[in-house]
């Protein structure tokens, strides 16, 4: 394997240190304006900073940088800078998501809803802190989303090239909004079927995480339709993929990787893949077991230990991980017969290895 090869694709030319570099650049403009505005508003700029500097695999602009690429786009600052808005948007709807599913941690850290609760507590402020903390991270996921297109609009391209790339920009996160909802709506309506739970996964995480960054890049590069079609075709099998793992993660994962707790995916009752097929094939005492314990927030070791013997009974896992592989065989079959830069090409392989091959 040569040196550029073994690199991750994130990393390749620079790629994330380029990335944080845009989004560092952008937040602490962002800082001052707020500071302008009034000083109470500088926690709220300490903490987006904190939240969207201080973590994250940089999966959606790297996949749009070498979908850029593959089309045969010319490298640049300001490419760079439009596609790092795509991680504005995954702030917002991680921060989003983490107060819909009352999540406590994110990233091994306290969740923002969490982090304003107690600023709340530990100022003595009036009021219900939870209320306030609820309130500042749906304004906080908010002003992401915001920034998101100033940064689009504001990173230095021509016009007629932002264009291009705004369908695709404004479809994708119309697609991730409706998605999340379609994720709540599937916990308390319990649908628990396999159709459903695909459906959820494709619009709330796949199709943002890898084909929509694709197309945006080929936007922006002016690709031929052939070269989107194939990004299609690549992405949307290797986005249901990455969601998969992640829920693998979601009920296995050990939380020192993660940054979450064990089984919280259990205690909030997603109705994920690997639940849909465990419910599908056990018994009804098992099936019974599964659904009580499923969404109980109140959910300890011993009851997480549980569901996830029950899972494995099934097994739901193994059926999992055989639909990894089959998505990303397909995945990476839909590149072949299509016209890429080289490098690009090897760096889409590689990506498709990090997207579903991860530990965290």
């Amino acid at each position: 394997m040569n040196d550029a090869a073994s690199v991750s694709p994130v990393d390749r030319a620079g790629l994330r240190q380029r990335i944080d570099k845009a989004l560092a650049e952008f937040l602490a403009n962002q800082r001052i304006w707020m500071a302008g505005v009034d000083d109470a508003l500088s926690p709220l700029a300490e903490v987006i900073e904190a939240f969207v500097l201080g973590g994250g695999k940089r999966l959606r602009p790297a996949f749009a940088y070498w979908g850029y690429r593959g089309a045969g786009g010319v490298d640049s600052d300001q490419v760079l800078a439009a596609l790092a808005a795509l991680e504005l948007v995954q702030a917002s709807a991680l921060i989003h998501d983490d107060l819909m599913d009352r999540s406590d941690t994110r990233r091994g850290e306290p969740a923002v809803h969490r982090r304003f609760a107690t600023r709340h507590r530990r100022s003595n402020w009036g009021g219900d802190p939870d209320g306030f903390g609820d309130a500042a991270a749906i304004l906080l996921g908010d002003l992401c989303l915001v920034w998101s297109d100033e940064l689009l609009h504001s990173a230095g391209l021509e016009p007629g090239t932002v264009a291009r790339a705004r369908p695709v920009f404004d479809e994708m996160r119309t697609e991730v909004t409706v998605g999340q909802y379609l994720d709540v709506l599937a916990q308390v309506t319990r649908d628990t079927s396999v159709e459903r739970a695909g459906k959820v996964a494709r619009y709330k995480s796949a199709k943002y995480t890898v084909e929509r960054p694709l197309l945006l890049g080929a936007a922006l590069a002016d690709a031929p339709v052939e070269v989107e079609a194939a990004y299609s075709a690549y992405g949307l099998p290797l986005g249901e993929a990455f969601q998969l793992r992640d829920d693998l993660l979601g009920v296995f994962g050990d939380p020192a990787q993660t940054g979450k707790p064990a089984g919280d995916d259990l205690r909030e009752g997603k109705r994920t893949f690997l639940v849909a097929a465990a419910l599908e094939v056990l018994d009804e005492g098992d099936r019974a077991q599964l659904l009580t314990g499923l969404g109980d927030p109140g959910l300890d070791e011993e009851g997480v230990t549980r569901l996830r013997g029950l899972i494995t009974k099934s097994g739901a896992p193994v059926r999992t991980e055989q639909r990894i592989t089959a998505l990303t065989d397909s995945a990476l079959a839909a590149l072949a017969p299509v016209d890429l830069d080289i490098e690009a090409r090897q760096a889409l392989v590689d990506l498709a290895a990090a997207a579903t091959r991860r530990t965290d």
